[in-house]
């Protein structure tokens, strides 16, 4: 069982007199991971967490994410993110598994398939510069089934800029808002939005930006309410974070 759709169908099947659950059981203890040597894939993750196993690509050759990529789509997964890879490598996997690459934000995705889009992220930029941190979080987002509106260059040296797509910002769900420099944009965003913000500071900046040092320290000294931070250039973990928050909004919606 690869997802909660997928128990959920066997459980109801049981209920129904459809499978006997001795089959059942045995579908159940099928074994939740693949050891590759080099890696054990987590086939359980979706179970868990909602979402499937994402592969960093940093540091690991093409043929080990070629490998896992394999081992996940003959489980049945599909759109798996591969993250910090880059073109050549992408490349070479491409010529083993289905691949869909995003060369800006340096990511893959694996066994392509068509995905729903739920919800409104946003996604927001200070400046242009900043545009392949804030690829990496609108691609993630739109991977797990967002629907996600990019506003790009909007920083606060132009704020006239932010404040026409202010209909935009106030129908997110979450908003990211990524930026470099002194990373103001976050504080400017959580001052005008009733959603949660999520702030990305990037490595953007002059050398007293000290490689995103200052962003991330001013974005974790925002005096706007609900704003939270992740890591210097972390698109990826902002992405998945807002997916998170955009899903749970809509089933309350649902429920309500």
């Amino acid at each position: 069982m690869d997802n909660r759709h997928d128990i959920l169908a066997l459980l109801r099947a049981v209920a129904a007199g459809q499978t006997a659950p001795e089959d059942a059981l045995l579908a159940l203890k099928q074994e939740p991971f693949a050891d590759l040597g080099y890696a054990k894939v987590d086939f359980h993750r979706a179970v868990r967490q909602g979402a499937g196993e994402v592969i960093y690509g940093a540091g690991k050759t093409p043929e080990q994410i070629a490998g896992i990529a394999a081992a996940m789509g003959e489980r049945g997964c599909r759109n798996i993110l591969i993250t910090r890879m880059g073109e050549e490598a992408a490349r070479q996997v491409a010529q083993a598994v289905p691949l869909e690459y995003h060369a800006v934000a340096r990511l893959g995705v694996a066994h392509p398939a068509p995905r729903r889009q739920v919800g409104q992220i946003v996604v927001a930029t200070g400046g242009t510069s900043d545009q392949p941190v804030a690829e990496e979080a609108a691609l993630t987002a739109e991977v797990l089934g967002n629907r996600v509106t990019r506003l790009y260059d909007v920083g606060v040296a132009g704020l006239h800029r932010l404040l026409s797509q202010l209909d935009v910002l106030m129908r997110a769900r979450c908003v990211i808002a990524v930026a470099g420099m002194e990373g103001a944009l976050a504080s400017v965003v959580g001052g005008l939005v009733d959603c949660p913000v999520i702030a990305v500071p990037t490595s953007v900046g002059y050398g007293a930006s000290f490689g995103g040092l200052s962003a991330l320290l001013s974005m974790l000294n925002s005096c706007a309410s609900g704003c939270s931070v992740v890591n210097i250039d972390n698109g990826f973990g902002a992405g998945y974070l807002a997916s998170r928050i955009n899903q749970m909004e809509g089933c309350k919606e649902e429920t309500e």
